[in-house]
């Protein structure tokens, strides 16, 4: 079994000790398995929305999610739904109702392009470095910045002390479908606007966040390592790997996952960092043996921190199918999910309950 690393400490020197110690027992969950958590688990589910207390996950197993994972685009804009539609009010209920029960929550940020006013997906070239200082959307950038910190700031526990947050910003780094993704700006300037918008959120007292970098596929450890902004501003290192329609049997996904959690598994030792699968899923989950057979294969023994599964969107109407990478009840996978969850390494809300309050 792997010894707890006792170099472990995170990059923000000012951490709230509520931040300190929900990192400690991340550590520490370690060695008794991996957390399992749920893209916008409590908003809505397969069939139903906002309704109070449910979850598609919970609708089975009569647990919750250990992680829960938000996204807060939209905030940059004033509006007051994120982009997948959750409104800010309710995400904020969501997540200090989660924190009361010992749930943990993690942020992604699809923010827009700010060079062409687009979406994140808008690519164009160049984009990034228009965010730096000096640049011309600078201000533009630390106005969102500002929204963002005044949204962190404002998740408060019962005793009034800000509940940590795993912070995920500028997602899928290696893939280019993002505006400050591979090939639309430098390594040199992708480090540059992590730092600033690091160094930024401190200067607004923004002291509850454990920042995770993420990528989404890499060949290597330099591969991965390319856009690294340094072992003073990251705390977990993270990929996001999906199993595809042209890998049915999920061979495929599950060599990639092995040989990817090799190889940030051997950086973690070096830096002294936590690991995670920061999002992971097989669309409508067609294979009834996926969770026991598929996902566990792919994690392996490896010393994950968590493992977050994408949302329950239902049907969409535009691309005429069903999105959604838990199971509901009645959904093919359901009874193997039951067994999933019923292994000693996988860690609900249940599980964690002890060790986190």
């Amino acid at each position: 079994m792997k010894i707890i690393d006792t170099n472990l400490s995170l990059s923000d020197k000012k951490s709230t000790i509520e931040t300190i110690i929900l990192y400690k027992k991340l550590q520490k969950l370690t060695q008794k398995g991996f957390l399992f958590g749920h893209q916008d688990d409590l908003a809505y589910g397969v069939n139903w929305k906002y309704e109070d207390h449910r979850s598609d996950i919970k609708d089975i197993v009569g647990d919750y999610p250990a992680i829960y994972g938000w996204d807060i685009a939209g905030i940059e804009n004033d509006k007051s739904n994120n982009i997948d539609g959750v409104p800010f009010d309710k995400m904020k209920q969501y997540i200090k109702e989660a924190n009361e029960r010992g749930g943990i929550s993690t942020i992604s940020w699809h923010f827009d392009n700010p060079a062409t006013g687009k979406n994140a997906w808008d690519n164009a070239p160049n984009s990034l470095k228009t965010i730096l200082p000096g640049e011309k959307n600078n201000e533009k950038f630390t106005s969102w910045l500002d929204k963002a910190a005044n949204f962190f700031l404002s998740l408060k526990d019962k005793k009034g002390k800000n509940i940590p947050i795993l912070f995920r910003p500028y997602h899928e780094l290696t893939g280019g479908w993002f505006w400050w993704g591979k090939g639309n700006g430098t390594q040199e300037e992708f480090k540059a606007a992590w730092k600033f918008t690091f160094d930024y959120l401190q200067k607004k007292g923004v002291h509850n966040l454990i920042y995770i970098y993420n990528t989404s596929s890499f060949s290597s450890k330099e591969d991965y390592l390319a856009n690294y902004p340094g072992d003073n501003y990251v705390d977990i290192l993270s990929f996001d790997s999906y199993q595809n329609g042209d890998d049915k049997s999920g061979e495929k996904f599950i060599a990639e996952v092995q040989h990817q959690l090799k190889i940030i598994n051997e950086i973690a030792i070096e830096k002294h960092k936590l690991i995670a699968v920061a999002e992971a899923g097989y669309e409508a989950i067609p294979d009834s043996k996926w969770w026991t057979g598929t996902l566990t294969k792919a994690i392996g023994d490896s010393k994950i921190s968590y493992v977050l599964l994408w949302r329950n969107h239902g049907w969409q109407e535009k691309e005429q199918k069903m999105h959604y990478y838990v199971p509901y009840s009645g959904q093919m996978s359901e009874k193997d999910f039951i067994d999933f969850y019923n292994l000693d390494k996988t860690l609900f809300e249940k599980d964690i309950k002890k060790e986190l309050n």
